[in-house]
């Protein structure tokens, strides 16, 4: 009988260690960054970019500044998004992040035709 007491006492410290992993898991996201640009590769300050949330449609805006540069910190790994620019009323292409693409960095560059 004692022997199964100390069975069941070394399965009880088994199980709480295994609930209590020594590391947490860190959910860092994914930072997206860019430029937006005229054909010519110059900036355009005051730009807005437009990222959504294909899952559940929410919308980040980003005004750029000076030098057309934009940065979404933070954003689901698990999530695809569209990304476009607009400029007085000129608009970029659209371009899509997956949440299969394993890059925790991803870098677009978004072209507006101002003519």
């Amino acid at each position: 009988m004692a022997v199964a007491g100390a069975l069941l006492v070394a399965l009880g410290a088994v199980s709480v260690c295994a609930a209590s992993p020594d590391k947490k898991e860190k959910t860092v996201g994914r930072l997206l960054f860019g430029k937006v640009l005229d054909p010519q590769d110059n900036p355009l300050p005051d730009a807005v970019v437009y990222v959504t949330n294909t899952r559940n449609r929410a919308v980040k805006t980003y005004i750029v500044g000076p030098d057309g540069t934009y940065r979404f910190p933070a954003l689901s790994t698990a999530t695809d998004y569209e990304v476009y620019a607009q400029y007085k009323g000129h608009k970029s292409d659209t371009k899509s992040v997956s949440q299969f693409d394993d890059r925790s960095q991803v870098y677009l560059d978004l072209k507006i035709d101002t003519r």
